[in-house]
C-alpha cells in the first residue's frame, strides 16, 4: 500500500486525506476506530449524532432496554474495560448502555477521531487513484483508501405513510428518535402504533402516566418475561469464570442460530416441552427459549408447542378474553421474528386506561388533526407514538449514495435484494467493508460480538494487504453469488422465512423479500477457512487501477 494517504498531497486544498473512514460511532464503529489506529492506519470517524452510542443514542424512549444480558452485551476483547466497568442490572437500560459507550470512547481516547453531527451523503470510488471520495452533508470531502460502514442494522426509523399524519396537531414521537428531554404524558390521551420490541417496552411505561393509552396493533408478537434484576457479586464472578468458555464457543464450527443436530433430533413429548418452557418462563430472558430444544426453529411440531405455551400464558394474564385473543400470535412460528422480552407487558392490558385496537379487524383509515380514525371508530388523541421499527440491515447503507466501479451504485446492485460476500464486502465496490452487513449473523444474536469479529477480520485483512503491497480488495462475483445462495438455502431449511418479519424487509414497502441475516452454523470457521485458503473468493488489485489478481 506504500505511504499513508495522509502523507500525500490531496487533489484540492480543502480535501482531507486518511487511510480509513469509519462511518458510524456505535459499538462497531468505535471498535473499528480503535483497531484501525492500533494497526497503524490514519483513521477518521463520521457520526450523524452529537455523541457516540449509535442506536443507543437515538433509542432513548421510556423502557428502552437490551434483550441480551448486559455482561455479554459488552466488549469482550479488552480485559481493562471489563475490570473498569460494572453493569448494575441483568438487562441494561438505554441510559446505562449509552454511558458504557461513552466510557469506552473516553477510555480509548476515540472522540478526537470522530466528526460528530455529520452525515455521509455519498461515497465514490475513484478508479484512477484507488481512493474513495467521501462527501458529507457539511461539505467535507475526504479521500480514503478504505471505507468501513459501521452504520448499524437498526438505525433508520420506519414511519408508515398513513394518510393525514401531517395534519395531526398533537405531539408526535418515534421510539427510534425520542427527544432528549423527558416527555410528560400525564393527563394525556396517547395513541401508539406498533407492538414489536420497542412497543412492548414502551407501552407499560406510557400506560403508567397517560390518562388514556390506545394501542394500535397490526400483528401480535411473541414476548417472554425479562425477569430483570440487579446483578450481584456472584453474577460477576460467574461470568468472569465462564468468559473464556463462552468466547471459545463462538469459534466452534457448529456455532450458529440453528445447531447441526436440529434436523435429526427427535420430537420431545409435549409434557417434557411444557415443563421446560415453564422453567424458562420463570427464569426469564429469550435465549433459553430459542435453545430449549435443538429443533425448535426447524420442526413445526416442536415450535407449535412453544407457541401454544406462550399463548396460554397470555390467556392466563390478560383478563379480557377478546383482548387476550388479539394479543396471541398466530399464523407464524415462535422465535422467527425477533423475540420480545418484556416487563409487565401483558399485565398492562388489564389497566382501565389501556385499550387494544386490532387493526386486522378495523384498520386505520386516516389520521386527523386530533384523532386517529379506524374503519369503525374515532379515537381523539393528544399525542401519537410510532413504535414501527426500522428499515433494518440495509436501510442505513442504502441511505448513502455509494458508487463503485464503472459508476455502479449500491442501490442498483441491491435492487433485487442485498448481495455480499460474508456480509463484509460487495463485488464492484473495492475497499468497502460493511460491519454486520447482510449475509452475516448481523442482527441475529449478540450484535456486539458480531461487530467485534468483523472489525478484527478487517484489521487482519488490511494488515495482509499492507504486507503484500496490495492496493484493493473486493469479492469475485461468482463467490458472492454462491454465498448469497448459501445464505438463502440455510434460511429455507428453517422456519424463519415463514414469518413476515423485518429480517426479510417486508415491513418496508417495495423492499425485496430476502432473508438478510446468516443463521447457519460455523460462520467464523468459514471466514477463517477462506482466509487460510489465501482469501478464497476475493480479488486483489496490485495497483489503484485495473491490474487485478486473484487471491494469493
Amino acid at each position: 500500500m506504500g505511504a499513508s494517504i495522509a502523507e500525500r498531497v490531496s487533489t484540492n486544498e480543502t480535501d482531507v486525506a486518511c487511510d480509513v473512514v469509519v462511518v458510524g460511532a456505535g459499538f462497531g464503529g468505535l471498535y473499528a476506530l480503535h483497531k484501525m489506529r492500533e494497526i497503524g492506519m490514519s483513521v477518521r470517524g463520521i457520526e450523524a449524532a452529537p455523541d457516540v452510542g449509535g442506536t443507543w443514542y437515538w433509542n432513548r424512549y421510556p423502557g428502552a432496554r437490551c434483550d441480551v444480558p448486559s455482561l455479554f452485551y459488552s466488549y469482550s476483547w479488552s480485559p481493562e474495560l471489563r475490570r473498569e466497568w460494572r453493569w448494575t442490572n441483568r438487562y441494561a437500560g438505554q441510559e446505562e448502555i449509552l454511558s458504557y459507550a461513552r466510557f469506552a470512547a473516553d477510555r480509548l481516547d476515540l472522540r478526537k477521531l470522530i466528526q460528530f453531527d455529520t452525515r455521509v451523503a455519498g461515497a465514490t470510488f475513484d478508479e484512477k487513484t484507488g481512493r474513495w471520495i467521501v462527501e458529507t452533508d457539511r461539505g467535507d470531502r475526504i479521500l480514503a483508501r478504505f471505507v468501513i460502514m459501521a452504520t448499524g442494522g437498526l438505525s433508520v426509523p420506519n414511519t408508515p405513510d398513513i394518510p393525514g399524519v401531517a395534519d395531526f396537531k398533537g405531539s408526535i414521537y418515534h421510539t427510534a428518535r425520542w427527544p432528549q428531554e423527558p416527555v410528560d404524558f400525564a393527563g394525556k390521551r396517547v395513541g401508539i402504533i406498533g407492538t414489536g420490541s420497542s412497543g412492548v417496552q414502551v407501552i407499560p411505561m406510557i400506560a403508567k402516566d397517560a390518562k388514556q393509552l390506545v394501542v394500535f396493533q397490526r400483528t401480535p408478537n411473541f414476548s417472554v418475561p425479562a425477569r430483570n434484576r440487579p446483578l450481584t457479586d456472584a453474577d460477576h464472578r460467574s461470568f468472569d469464570a465462564g468468559l473464556e468458555t463462552y468466547l471459545a464457543s463462538l469459534e466452534q464450527s457448529d456455532f450458529g442460530r440453528v445447531p447441526p443436530t436440529a434436523f435429526t433430533a427427535e420430537v420431545p413429548p409435549r409434557d417434557v416441552q411444557w415443563t421446560r418452557y415453564e422453567q424458562l418462563w420463570q427464569e426469564g430472558g429469550s435465549g433459553g427459549f430459542l435453545k430449549a430444544f435443538p429443533n425448535i426453529l426447524v420442526h413445526p411440531d416442536v415450535n407449535e408447542v412453544c407457541a401454544d405455551f406462550v399463548r396460554q400464558k397470555i390467556r392466563e394474564t390478560v383478563e379480557d378474553p377478546k383482548t387476550a385473543a388479539a394479543l396471541s400470535p398466530s399464523g407464524y412460528p415462535f422465535g422467527v421474528k425477533r423475540l420480545c422480552v418484556d416487563t409487565d407487558y401483558f399485565d398492562t392490558y388489564n389497566r382501565p386506561n389501556v385499550e387494544l385496537v386490532n387493526l386486522r379487524e378495523e384498520p386505520i383509515e386516516k389520521i386527523a388533526a386530533d384523532a386517529v380514525d379506524t374503519a369503525s371508530r374515532h379515537f381523539e388523541l393528544d399525542a401519537l407514538v410510532f413504535a414501527t421499527g426500522f428499515d433494518a440491515v440495509t436501510g442505513a447503507l442504502l441511505a448513502v449514495d455509494i458508487n463503485g466501479r464503472n459508476g455502479a451504485t449500491l442501490k442498483d446492485a441491491w435492487s433485487e435484494g442485498p448481495q455480499t460476500y460474508l456480509g463484509l464486502t460487495v463485488a464492484g465496490f473495492p475497499n468497502l467493508f460493511t460491519i454486520t452487513g447482510p449475509g452475516s449473523p448481523s442482527v441475529i444474536g449478540n450484535v456486539i460480538t458480531n461487530c467485534e469479529y468483523h472489525v478484527e477480520w478487517i484489521a487482519e485483512c488490511l494488515t495482509h494487504m499492507r504486507q503484500h503491497n496490495l492496493a484493493t480488495i473486493e469479492p469475485d462475483g461468482e463467490a458472492q453469488t454462491a454465498w448469497g445462495a448459501h445464505v438463502a438455502e440455510v434460511a429455507d431449511r428453517t422456519l424463519f422465512p415463514k414469518a413476515n418479519s423485518w429480517y426479510l424487509g417486508v415491513n418496508i414497502p417495495g423492499k425485496p423479500r430476502v432473508f438478510m441475516p446468516y443463521i447457519g452454523e460455523g460462520y467464523r470457521t468459514t471466514c477463517k477457512e477462506i482466509v487460510a485458503d489465501g482469501y478464497r473468493g476475493f480479488v486483489f488489485g496490485k495497483t489503484a487501477g485495473h491490474e487485478r489478481v486473484a487471491a494469493e
